[in-house]
């Protein structure tokens, strides 16, 4: 029992050493902080000169105060919109980058995107060229068929913008409804 207590006694001696270099720890903090904020800064600056390189697209529709009836409502998130086909290219233009919760109306006039928080806009009907469900858009990703993605024209640029409904069982009507708006659309274009 003797080696016990002397092993005790000698743990009951050791301490942790006295923090004396307090103006080395300031100085590694305020370092840490200092560059934490440079990334944010640049990060900021490849935001904003994402927009400026794509300013050419035209201000967006504004949402028209009578749209018809509605033929289908979803309630959801606006996750992004991306040049058509590259799933990977944010259109930051317009606040069309900036993620909201989304409430969705499509009518015989078009999609009426409201997000609180963020700019409104209307997606013409005419404008609309395909609604697919897929799993990504624009840095998020989800299980396949996770994202109702609606492809449709802007100033001559085709858009893809994603939205996720609180209820993913919604996706698959909105497919079938918009691809039936263009498919009868393109009908009386003929």
């Amino acid at each position: 029992m003797t080696p016990l207590i002397a092993i005790a006694a000698e743990a009951a001696e050791k301490k942790s050493a006295e923090v004396t270099d307090w103006a080395g720890r300031i100085g590694w903090v305020a370092g840490l902080l200092l560059f934490i904020a440079f990334v944010y800064w640049l990060m900021r600056q490849g935001w904003k000169w994402r927009g400026s390189l794509q300013s050419d697209l035209p201000a967006l529709p504004a949402v028209p105060e009578t749209a018809g009836e509605a033929k289908l409502t979803l309630g959801g998130r606006y996750h992004g919109s991306t040049t058509a086909g590259q799933w990977l290219d944010r259109i930051v233009a317009h606040g069309l980058g900036v993620r909201s919760r989304v409430e969705l109306t499509l009518t015989d006039a078009g999609i009426t995107v409201v997000r609180p928080g963020a700019n409104d806009f209307h997606i013409p009907a005419e404008a609309l060229r395909e609604a697919r469900l897929d799993k990504g858009i624009a840095g998020k990703v989800l299980a396949e068929g996770g994202l109702l993605i609606v492809t449709w024209e802007h100033g001559g640029t085709l858009l893809d913008s994603g939205f996720r409904s609180d209820r993913a069982a919604e996706h698959t009507a909105w497919v079938q409804t918009v691809n039936s708006m263009i498919s009868a659309t393109e009908g009386i274009a003929r």
